[in-house]
């Protein structure tokens, strides 16, 4: 299969779009775009399944290669495995609900669609890149289009909040820049020569001190996107302001290219570095996933309670890394994927109920559920998913980091998976106050007994995101095997050299 197919579906669309004149035909070639992205998504993992079962053992498959500029040795490579996928079809998953709740857009809707597919666009790229240069080429591309979304489409702060997230992770950027260049800088394929791919840099020994100098750089550069505390704080303003769709990108896949990108390349590239610096990754982590935890019991607006929750939720992505076991890194991943369905499909629910009523504020909201059933019904399944409930995504990711975690016999490792599963508790007290508050009890304002339920695209939307969760959440062995293969050559390889 031609995975450049990711890349140059949502590149013709956004160009497709330039010369329309009316939005609803925008909307219309979006939506067809976005559903061929999904189908290639589920195509993608048919052929790989396909592959695997034929008894192809590769650790990429559907590789290309092509030169891209030689005197540095960049190439155009691409590949993917079983965790490219996962991140590929959470990818296809968010952009179509994304373009279905965009659906009423009505200021610039043409530019507002070309943002969101270029968004994709980096994605996707990013997802499937197997040499270190494309890679950072594509994770640039998903960079500006936030800020002009939450610039330009965006509320409250938009200006303040676009500006500090563009410059935040721009910061990130740089420094993920440093990482890669130190890494391309230490490697030797013979005469001298340096070179970016990730597959021949794998099969390399990067010298030890160069490891503990430059895995810093790329692991907070990537952090940084992924809600590293204390570099979390673009997340609260960002999503506070950003459009639903914008934020249900944000959340749901930017976030994730970070934990992508410290999996991948900080972790999988610099092993010894990373065995060493782990207990300061999980210290981070725990800190991170309580913190967020109590930052959002303070939280009255419902966009800054699943900000600030997001920021807790990633904080188990990166404690899984941290503790290099296959079980927790497997859980991490599983993380990436449930966090990125469950909180998109809470800002879209969001975005709902502020579209109708024209408030975040818990203080003036409740009753929703009798007159916004469908509404209120998706916003206890998001809340639900997200305090872990058995059955939903949420519960099966993050029991296996807790069951990874608790694999080290160390006791600093098991104390740390303790206090993540603590914040347990706080979860349920937030979600639970918020869905009491929001949707239960007596109507707070007369005036919204005169509002509709949702839409037909935001129906379609909503079933979408809710497949994904109960897909994992009462079969998650299908994931687990998907991800399998891949976690266990980081792990080995890890293994190998820290012995």
């Amino acid at each position: 299969m031609n995975l450049s197919l990711l890349v140059i579906l949502p590149l013709l669309t956004a160009v497709a779009i330039i010369p329309l004149k009316g939005a609803q035909s925008v909307r219309v070639i979006s939506l067809i775009s976005s559903s061929l992205q999904l189908l290639l998504a589920f195509a993608l993992l048919y052929f790989y399944w396909k592959e695997r079962s034929a008894g192809n053992t590769d650790s990429m498959l559907f590789e290309s290669n092509y030169r891209w500029y030689a005197p540095l040795h960049i190439n155009y490579h691409v590949g993917v495995d079983g965790i490219s996928i996962a991140m590929i079809l959470l990818t296809s998953f968010v952009v179509l609900a994304g373009v279905l709740i965009s659906w009423n857009v009505e200021k610039l809707s043409k530019e507002f669609f070309f943002l969101l597919l270029f968004l994709s666009l980096g994605a996707y790229g990013f997802f499937i890149s197997l040499d270190l240069f494309t890679l950072f080429f594509f994770l640039e591309i998903a960079v500006i289009p936030k800020f002009l979304l939450i610039g330009i489409w965006g509320s409250g702060k938009k200006e303040y909040s676009a500006m500090k997230l563009a410059l935040m992770l721009m910061a990130g950027s740089a420094l993920v820049f440093v990482g890669l260049i130190g890494l391309y800088l230490n490697t030797n394929t013979g005469n001298g020569q340096h070179t970016f791919d990730i597959l021949q840099i794998a099969q390399m020994n990067i010298p030890l001190s160069a490891q503990k100098f430059f895995f810093p750089f790329a692991f907070v550069g990537f952090g940084i996107f992924g809600a590293l505390f204390p570099f979390h704080t673009w997340v609260p303003d960002g999503h506070s302001s950003a459009p639903t769709a914008a934020s249900m990108f944000l959340a749901g896949i930017s976030m994730k290219l970070g934990g992508y990108g410290c999996l991948r390349v900080a972790t999988f590239l610099m092993p010894e570095a990373a065995h060493q610096y782990s207990w300061i990754i999980i210290v981070l982590a725990s800190v991170a996933i309580l913190y967020g935890a109590f930052a959002t019991m303070m939280q009255t607006d419902l966009k800054y309670i699943n900000a600030y929750s997001s920021v807790s939720h990633c904080g188990f992505v990166l404690l899984g890394i941290g503790m290099l076991t296959k079980t927790a890194i497997t859980g991490a991943v599983m993380q990436m994927v449930s966090h990125g369905l469950m909180t998109a499909l809470f800002f879209a629910c969001i975005g709902m109920i502020y579209d109708r009523t024209h408030t975040r504020q818990l203080s003036q909201l409740g009753g929703l559920l009798k007159i916004m059933p469908f509404i209120s019904t998706v916003f206890v399944i998001a809340g639900l998913c997200s305090l872990g409930l058995p059955g939903f995504s949420g519960f099966v990711a993050e029991v296996t980091v807790f069951m990874g975690g608790w694999q080290n016999a160390d006791n600093f490792y098991r104390i740390a998976t303790i206090i993540a599963c603590a914040s347990i508790v706080v979860t349920a007290v937030y979600i639970l106050r918020a869905v009491g508050k929001a949707i239960m009890g007596p109507l707070a304002n007369s005036d919204h007994s005169l509002l509709a339920d949702a839409k037909w695209n935001e129906r379609s939307a909503a079933a979408l995101l809710i497949i994904g969760i109960i897909a994992i959440g009462i079969a998650p062995f299908w994931l687990n095997d998907l991800l399998t293969p891949a976690t266990e050559i980081i792990v080995n390889k890890i293994s190998a050299i820290v012995k």
